[in-house]
């Protein structure tokens, strides 16, 4: 059967024969694995949206096992985000988190978007790019449905001031639950005490679109922290595991 599909390209592979095969991530049908014999080296318009953070459209071959890429064209290129090492690596770590979220064959076109909007705004952006990062990560998450509770009490359900932040359970402990605690608790660095209005942070990354945050910059011990929450969160809940663009954003 022969499709075409919007789509990202995560990232491709060598194989023999000079095929690759591309891990795209298509609007149409989600995360998938595709042959094509066009490299991103070539000279024609099919050649331009194999590079990396195009928004492209593809020609497909799909059979009952396997997909193939006939064809494509650029919608957009992002340009501007290869032209700073710091951005560019940046939206190295997003794409990557956003590869390991998604599951198989499973249309997600809220994340589409949102990854599309994460790297319009990106490409824009002159500072605090891992601020925006961590802003996509968290609307990435409530996108696919695996966002923490953070307007409620994970233990009690009650709408109280929140004080720690438990990984395990998921979410916001309030004061009262928070005393119930055990002073030496053996899982207490999935534990976070909630500071600096790091939920109120979160509420706000939420309710409003990444074009907001444009000079939104968080100060680096607060971004770094909230990053770590994100981090663990992933790794315990969704089995994300280490990402290997992680060492690319900054300290």
């Amino acid at each position: 059967m022969y499709t075409d599909t919007e789509g990202i390209i995560f990232r491709q592979t060598k194989t023999v024969n000079g095929r690759r095969m591309l891990l795209l991530f298509s609007l149409k049908y989600g995360k998938i694995s595709a042959g094509t014999g066009i490299t991103e080296r070539g000279r024609g318009k099919s050649a331009l949206a194999m590079r990396p953070f195009t928004y492209g459209r593809y020609e497909l071959f799909k059979n009952r096992d396997s997909y193939n890429i006939n064809g494509g064209e650029v919608l957009r290129s992002y340009y501007g985000i290869g032209e700073d090492v710091d951005k560019y690596m940046a939206c190295s770590y997003a794409l990557e988190f956003t590869e390991k979220l998604l599951p198989e064959e499973q249309p997600a076109p809220a994340v589409f978007h949102l990854l599309s909007e994460f790297f319009s705004v990106m490409e824009q952006r002159r500072r605090s790019f891992g601020t925006l990062v961590v802003a996509y990560q968290v609307k990435a998450l409530a996108a696919c449905g695996h966002m923490p509770m953070i307007e409620t009490c994970v233990l009690c359900g009650k709408q109280e001031p929140a004080a720690l932040f438990d990984i395990r359970e998921g979410g916001i402990v309030c004061g009262g639950c928070a005393e119930k605690y055990p002073s030496n608790n053996s899982n207490v660095s999935l534990i976070y005490e909630v500071n600096f209005g790091i939920v109120d942070i979160l509420r706000y990354f939420l309710r409003h679109p990444l074009a907001a945050f444009e000079k939104l910059a968080l100060n680096p011990p607060l971004e770094k922290q909230l990053r770590a929450m994100i981090k663990d969160y992933a790794e315990y809940h969704l089995e994300l595991g280490p990402l290997k663009s992680e060492s690319f954003l900054p300290e």
